[in-house]
This record gives C-alpha cells, structure tokens and sequence, in this order.
C-alpha cells in the first residue's frame, strides 16, 4: 500500500493569503516535511495545526528522505512544505543582477 505525497507552496505575506485545501491537507497529513521549520512553524501555530512535522532540506535530505520514502510505501501521507515563490522570487532577483 503507498502513501500521498502533497506539495504545498507557503504565502507570501499575509497568513490568511493560504487556502483552506492547504490548511486542511496539513491538517490530515501523517506528517509535514518542512522546507524551513521556522516560518513553517509559524504558520502550523497560526492555524492550530498539531500535525507531526520534520525538517527536510539540502543538508539533511539524503538520509531524511529515505526515512520519509519508508513512511509513504507503508501507506503514510506526507504533505511536503516548501517556500516556492520566495526561491523563484530571489532566483529573479540574482538573474537580474548579473
């Protein structure tokens, strides 16, 4: 039996930019992967979100995400939080200053 795997992209701004889909995806996951725990932190407690959450970034995402591939093959979800737009955002920034 596999798990799900949800992509969820953060606002920027204002928390109450989130949509309620995202919210309640958080809140059924078995898990949260946070891209940054801090800001995704944030937002679990403006919500009132108790989901179990884990760090899953470039420094830690070889040996994390083994762990995180077990739990979705043993039929966990995972909803994956990522701060999409602020890359994308920095990405043009850099791009325009070369």
């Amino acid at each position: 039996m596999s798990g799900t795997l949800y992509v969820v992209a953060t606002p920027i701004g204002n928390l109450d930019d989130w949509s309620n889909r995202a919210v309640e995806t958080l809140r059924r996951a078995d898990h949260i992967a946070a891209e940054d725990t801090r800001h995704t932190g944030r937002l679990l407690s403006h919500f009132g979100i108790k989901t179990p959450t884990f760090a899953l970034h470039e420094h830690n995402e070889d040996q994390r995400s083994e762990r995180a591939v077990e739990q979705l093959q043993s039929g966990e979800s995972i909803a994956l939080v990522l701060v999409v737009l602020v890359q994308c955002k920095c990405r043009c920034f850099d791009t325009e200053m070369r």
